[in-house]
C-alpha cells in the first residue's frame, strides 16, 4: 500500500485523489488513508451543501480525472436511502457532520421474483453500524447491499463519497422481496450550482427521488 500524504484541505484531497486514481487497479487501502486523512471543515465544503426538505440530495463536487465522481451527500432529518447495489463500483463514504446508520444485506437468491410471490424473500440483514465525524467506510457489491439513513429526526447529516468508477445507474431493492428495480442516478447540484429538475414520465417515491430520475421494473 501507498504511504498516504496528511491532507490538510478539502483542494488538497481531491488532488491527491486523483492521483491516486491514475493508475489501476484502485488501492482501496490508500484512498481510504486518504478519505481518513482529511478532517472536516465546513468552510470548505458548505458551498456544496444543498439540501432539500423532503429527500437526501447528492451534490457533485469533483469528476476528478474521470476515473471517480466526488460529491456530498446532505441528508434531513430521518432521511433515507433506498436498499441498492454500486453497479460493479468501489464506494467510500467520509462522515463530515452529523450521524448515519449504514445497514448492510445479502444480495436476495438468484430466482425470478416477479413469477411468484412465492419466489420472493425478505433481504436477510448482515448487520449495521452507526457512522459519526471522519469516519470512513467502504463497500463494493461483492459485499453486498445497503442502505444509508439518518437516525436523528433533530439533525442534519452530511457525508463525502467517492465512486469509481462513476455511474448513472444502480438497481434498488425491494426488502420484503428482495425484487429490484432499475434506477437513474442523477446530481442535485453540481460545483454548488443547483440542477434544473428533470421531467420524467413516472415520478418516483421521495426517498428515491433523489437519487433517480425513473425506476424500470
Amino acid at each position: 500500500m501507498k504511504m498516504a500524504k496528511p491532507v490538510g484541505t478539502l483542494d488538497e484531497l481531491k488532488a491527491e485523489l486523483r492521483e491516486a486514481f491514475e493508475h489501476d487497479p484502485v488501492d482501496v487501502d490508500h484512498v481510504m488513508h486518504l478519505m481518513e486523512s482529511y478532517k472536516s471543515n465546513p468552510a470548505e465544503w458548505k458551498q456544496y451543501a444543498i439540501f432539500d426538505r423532503y429527500k437526501y440530495t447528492r451534490n457533485l463536487v469533483d469528476e476528478g480525472n474521470g476515473k471517480f465522481n466526488l460529491m456530498i451527500l446532505c441528508w434531513g432529518e430521518g432521511h433515507a436511502s433506498p436498499i441498492h447495489d454500486h453497479a460493479d463500483s468501489h464506494c467510500f463514504m467520509k462522515m463530515l457532520e452529523g450521524t448515519l446508520r449504514e445497514v448492510r444485506f445479502d444480495w436476495p437468491k438468484e430466482n425470478d421474483c416477479s413469477a411468484t410471490d412465492a419466489a420472493c424473500e425478505q433481504l436477510n440483514q448482515k448487520g449495521s453500524s452507526l457512522l459519526e465525524l471522519n469516519k470512513v467506510c467502504y463497500i463494493n457489491d461483492s459485499m453486498g447491499l445497503h442502505r444509508v439513513e439518518n437516525p436523528s429526526h433533530v439533525d442534519g447529516a452530511v457525508s463525502l463519497h467517492l465512486y469509481s468508477p462513476p455511474y448513472d445507474t444502480c438497481h434498488i431493492f425491494n426488502q420484503q422481496t428482495g425484487k429490484k428495480a432499475e434506477a437513474k442516478v442523477t446530481f442535485w447540484s453540481r460545483y454548488g450550482a443547483k440542477v434544473s429538475p428533470v421531467t420524467t414520465p413516472e415520478s418516483c417515491t421521495p426517498v428515491v427521488n433523489s437519487c433517480c430520475t425513473e425506476i424500470t421494473e
